[in-house]
């Protein structure tokens, strides 16, 4: 997976996520993803998620775009710096205008150097996962070391 398109106007990081063929794009496709995120990440359990069906993040992480992942790694990862919880995001696809494996991520934002960190951080612990080693420990990167 690939970042372009990086762009952060008006409190939202905009960011097209590319995704190789044959890459996985759904935590169901990578074993055991759904636990390391939560075992990484465990905030993840309380963010919400407006899916239309009621479920919370934590249900979506069985099976959900691995975009959808970024998204909300991002969040939390800024939130284990100090960012206000109430932050939101979004993530979006139309392969037919786009390509097959091209996602848009938006998350909004208070500190722009804290965001594009915390996206950075997100995908590598994907690439890490993706190879099926243990991802860039969080909390050392949300305490600084």
């Amino acid at each position: 997976m690939k970042v372009t398109d990086l762009i952060a106007r008006d409190g939202v990081l905009s960011a097209r996520l590319e995704f190789a063929p044959g890459e996985p794009m759904r935590t169901s496709e990578v074993p055991g993803f759904a636990e390391r995120a939560l075992r990484e990440l465990p905030g993840l359990k309380g963010h919400r998620c407006d899916n239309g069906a009621g479920r919370t993040f934590a249900d979506e992480l069985a099976d959900t775009e691995i975009a959808h992942f970024v998204e909300h790694a991002t969040l939390e990862l800024m939130a284990m710096k100090g960012a206000p919880v109430t932050l939101r995001g979004e993530t979006s696809w139309d392969f037919a205008a786009d390509g097959k494996g091209v996602f848009r991520v938006r998350v909004e934002y208070r500190d722009e150097v804290e965001v594009r960190a915390a996206l950075a951080r997100a995908v590598a612990i994907v690439g890490t996962w993706f190879g099926g080693k243990d991802g860039p420990e969080a909390e050392a990167w949300a305490r600084g070391t």
